[in-house]
């Protein structure tokens, strides 16, 4: 049992120093983008105050509270530093729910300001900065957010579960990886509508409408489709999404609009649909897919068995 205790501290202050470290980093790193920029841009009003909160949103309460944080470690005061952060944990949500507007709005300033894309273009050459921009620095938050659930995760396995502070560090993982699942939550969802926008813009005119709140998409790719007569086999581009199918097909190459488009052939709901192999269950080459609506049955064929196989677990999960 000491043995134990004894390696369990020995790994305990490995992380706090390693975790403390970090955070001077951090805070360092920060300080860089609140110094260079945000206090000169207010002391200079080169900014309107609505836009220079949009850019860098809630970026001094996150430094104030990380700086609070390496106080407490610092001089070793774990518990009360931990109580004090988990209390602005809530900011790196907002700071992600903003990041994207961030982004679109510092492009908008350097694009419209001649004096702001001279002014960022001449803080960022800094030595400081060490070649990076500042929008390498604004996602900074999140990645911190990410590095405190492990952090936080190791201090918590190497602290004895009869102490005060345990509980504590059970109670600020706990709150972190609620947070970090928030983000990711966030960053799911816009390029979830990235995607979409992406399958809009390849199919030709707007008949077939992809967004579409609540669609999720998951996977696209060439497969044969087998037609029910002796016809020969037709190769199109399907798109899976959680609630349909859209089969296209490549427009004319000539076509003056749309050559590098798809038009699409036919949109499935799935809400009807059962999924089977027919085959492709050995290790043959490829594979038959037989999907069953009420009124039609579909049957896509790949001679690469990974992809049917892929296809299939897809297909079955979105039916689900």
């Amino acid at each position: 049992v000491e043995d134990q205790r004894a390696r369990w501290e020995r790994k305990r202050s490995r992380t706090a120093k390693e975790l403390l470290e970090t955070e001077h980093k951090y805070l360092e790193q920060l300080d860089l983008v609140l110094t260079y920029f945000v206090t000169i841009l207010k002391a200079k009003e080169m900014l309107k105050p609505a836009v220079l909160e949009t850019i860098f949103g809630p970026l001094e309460s996150l430094y104030s509270a990380s700086h609070v944080l390496s106080l407490h470690l610092e001089k070793g005061n774990l518990g009360p530093g931990l109580e004090n952060f988990c209390q602005s944990l809530d900011l790196y949500g907002h700071y992600a729910e903003n990041l994207e507007q961030a982004n679109k709005t510092l492009k908008e300033q350097v694009r419209k300001s001649k004096s702001f894309r001279r002014f960022k273009k001449l803080q960022e050459t800094r030595p400081q900065f060490q070649g990076r921009k500042l929008e390498d620095l604004l996602p900074l938050p999140l990645q911190r957010l990410h590095q405190y659930k492990h952090f936080f995760r190791d201090l918590l396995e190497n602290t004895s579960p009869d102490t005060a502070e345990y509980q504590k560090l059970a109670k600020t993982v706990k709150s972190v990886c609620e947070v970090s699942h928030w983000v990711q939550d966030i960053f799911d969802k816009r390029e979830n509508s990235l995607q979409l926008l992406r399958v809009q813009k390849l199919l030709k005119g707007q008949k077939t409408q992809v967004l579409t709140p609540g669609r999720w998409y998951i996977r696209e790719g060439w497969l044969l489709v087998v037609p029910s007569k002796g016809e020969e086999l037709k190769r199109r581009m399907f798109f899976l999404f959680s609630d349909i199918l859209i089969a296209a097909k490549p427009c004319h190459p000539l076509h003056l609009l749309n050559s590098n488009k798809l038009s699409c052939q036919a949109v499935y709901p799935l809400h009807q649909c059962s999924v089977d192999k027919v085959f492709g269950h050995t290790w043959s080459q490829g594979g038959l897919l037989s999907l069953s609506f009420p009124h039609k049955t579909l049957l896509l064929m790949s001679s690469n068995q990974q992809e049917i196989n892929d296809w299939y677990r897809s297909l079955k999960a979105a039916v689900r």
